[in-house]
């Protein structure tokens, strides 16, 4: 992630405060939640819990409910601390912090979830700058997917750099056959790739894009639908591809890296020049 400032995480506040982040399986990757760190602090004691979903004004957890845990809770007149662990820094320590809280509301997970029980939370002061950052960047780079789709980036060794992808070439699955590939643009919707093979075996195929990224070190999986071809001059056995993606399965880490990359280009643009 770019360089947040102060400014931005008051922004991030006032805009996104309110707006829950459920912890879906590719949202936990891209916000490298440490699901195992986090637990709810009652009273001394700790307990283990799901973190389910979070905005910067509370949280819902699912968690056992024990009668050492409901005695505790009673005790202390529903005050809890929540603590998150994000490991932005594969090879540093975890970040980890508590956010004081209040129990607003219970109910059983499920009808035979047991002593399992969904529990809502509201934070009962502003939480870490920490949760700020990675729930606003979240957010904001789902705004600007929208706002953004179709902007392309074209691919060269300066871009490659500034988006940590580790190299233009890249292998793409067509109809489950790996192939190798040069990328040559991408954007939220799509991207365009050059293939050796004819045109007319790879069109309308089903296509998934598998970009390498070095920071954190992942394998980003892109699922999406090849749509045309423009012939390579002077090359009969090549063409360049347009892959559009499915818009529901492009991955959120994904998402992240894109805006992250447009919004710093847009800083460069409003420095004056002398």
């Amino acid at each position: 992630m770019s360089i947040i400032t102060s400014q931005q995480i008051h922004q991030y506040y006032e805009t996104y405060a309110k707006i829950e982040v459920t912890f879906t399986k590719e949202v936990i990757q891209a916000t490298q939640l440490v699901s195992k760190n986090v637990f709810l602090k009652c009273l001394g004691f700790q307990y283990p819990c799901i973190l389910y979903s979070s905005s910067m004004v509370g949280a819902k957890i699912i968690l056992n409910s024990s009668p050492s845990f409901q005695e505790a809770l009673r005790k202390a007149n529903n005050v809890v601390y929540l603590r998150y662990c994000f490991q932005k820094n594969p090879k540093g320590d975890p970040l980890t912090f508590f956010v004081p809280a209040k129990i607003a509301g219970s109910s059983p997970y499920g009808k035979n979830g047991g002593n399992l029980y969904f529990y809502s939370l509201v934070f009962t002061q502003k939480p870490a700058d920490t949760l700020i950052e990675i729930l606003g960047t979240l957010l904001d780079a789902t705004l600007v997917s929208q706002k953004r789709k179709d902007e392309r980036i074209l691919i060269t060794a300066e871009t490659l750099r500034k988006l940590g992808i580790s190299s233009k070439e890249l292998a793409i699955l067509i109809q489950g056959v790996p192939r190798k590939g040069i990328l040559r643009d991408l954007s939220f919707g799509g991207a365009k790739v050059i293939l050796l093979g004819l045109a007319k075996f790879i069109m309308h195929k089903e296509a998934v894009l598998r970009l390498e990224i070095e920071d954190p070190r992942q394998v980003l999986e892109i699922p999406g639908t090849i749509i045309r071809h423009e012939p390579v001059e002077g090359r009969r056995d090549i063409s360049a591809f347009a892959i559009k993606f499915h818009e529901d399965r492009v991955p959120m880490a994904y998402k992240v890296l894109l805006s992250d990359y447009l919004k710093q280009q847009d800083k460069r643009k409003e420095i004056p020049t002398l």
